[in-house]
C-alpha cells in the first residue's frame, strides 16, 4: 500500500506518441538497416552469415557475382534478394554479430507495424540506406586530421 499512496500523487509519464519520442536505451535493437560503405558500394558480400545465424529463419538471401560492368559491392558477389521477414524476427541482434562487413544493423527504429503482412517482409530497397553523396571538400578535411 505504500507505493500505491507514494507514487498516486506523482504526475503521470504519458507520453503523447507520435507526436512525442521517448527516449531510448542505447543499445535499443529496431528495424534492420542495410549500410553503404562511403563510396557508395554495398557492405553485403552475399555470405549467408546473417541467414544461417538467425534463430527465427526470417532472413532470405539470393547471392550473385559481381561484374566489372555490374560493380555493386567490394566482395566477389553481392545480395541480388535481401528479405528479411520482421514478424519472423526476436531482434536478438545475432545477424548483425554475424555479418563480417558490417552490413546489417539494428537500429532504434521502432515504428513497425502495419494491418497487413506483406509490408512488415522488408526487402534489401527498403532496408538499404541511401547512397552518400561524396564531398572533396569533406573527405580531404578528415585525411588531414589523421
Amino acid at each position: 500500500m505504500g507505493v500505491t499512496l507514494k507514487n498516486l500523487f506523482r504526475p503521470p509519464t504519458t507520453v503523447r506518441y507520435p507526436e512525442q519520442r521517448r527516449k531510448l536505451p542505447e543499445r535499443t535493437r529496431g528495424r534492420h538497416v542495410l549500410h553503404r560503405y562511403e563510396n557508395g558500394l554495398e557492405r553485403c558480400i552475399g555470405c549467408y552469415l546473417c541467414a544461417g545465424a538467425c534463430p527465427a529463419d526470417c532472413i532470405y538471401i539470393e547471392a550473385e557475382e559481381n561484374t566489372p560492368e555490374n560493380r555493386v559491392s567490394a566482395g566477389e558477389r553481392y545480395a541480388r534478394v535481401y528479405e528479411i521477414d520482421e514478424l519472423r524476427c526476436i531482434f536478438c541482434g545475432f545477424c548483425e554479430e554475424a555479418c563480417p562487413t558490417g552490413a546489417i544493423t539494428l537500429e532504434p527504429i521502432l515504428d513497425l507495424s502495419d494491418y497487413q503482412r506483406g509490408p512488415l517482409i522488408y526487402t534489401k530497397e527498403m532496408l538499404l540506406e541511401p547512397p552518400r553523396t561524396f564531398s572533396p571538400a569533406r573527405s580531404s578535411a578528415g585525411h588531414a586530421s589523421e
